[in-house]
């Protein structure tokens, strides 16, 4: 599959993801009550150095992130399917991905908190959330993008000699 079409395949996984995340996420508000967090607002407000605004004027900004990383973030997840990264490792993988980018972004510009400062709830919050976009991107993904044209040759385990 020419990387092109991978990579295109893989903004519509990252929308089906991301889609699915928000979804998930607001069902989760409405039980616990959370109100919106508007990190990725002042994530996004601080990489090009805008000034601060209050989070009710930062709607707009807040949609982009969210949106626009989870969408960008899925070409990486077409990758992965094209390099046979697939299934439920391949996923996992990645929500790994995401939750590095959020939290290299978030912590680099100062908007958010090492997510062991965090309360637990929120945590697990986060994690369940992040576990749902990258589950949601992986099946789109794996579904669009065709796999190696061979799987990889399994190695033998180190210590007996057999397959892992």
């Amino acid at each position: 599959m020419m990387t092109s079409k991978v990579l295109v395949n893989g903004l519509l996984a990252g929308l089906a993801g991301v889609a699915a995340m928000t979804l998930a996420e607001k069902v989760e508000q409405v039980i616990t009550g959370r109100p919106d967090s508007y990190v990725p607002a002042h994530t996004l407000e601080r990489l090009p150095g805008l000034p601060h605004r209050p989070d009710q004027q930062r709607l707009g900004l807040n949609r982009t992130m969210h949106w626009g990383q989870g969408i960008l973030l899925g070409m990486a997840r077409g990758w992965m399917a094209a390099k046979g990264l697939r299934g439920p490792v391949g996923s996992f993988m990645f929500m790994n991905l995401r939750l590095l980018n959020d939290q290299t972004l978030e912590n680099a510009t100062g908007a958010g908190a090492p997510p062991w400062t965090w309360p637990r709830d929120e945590q697990v919050i986060d994690l369940v959330h992040k576990g749902i976009y990258a589950f949601a991107a992986g099946a789109v993904a794996d579904r669009l993008v065709a796999g190696p044209p061979r799987q990889p040759v399994q190695r033998k385990g180190w210590t007996t000699g057999e397959k892992a």
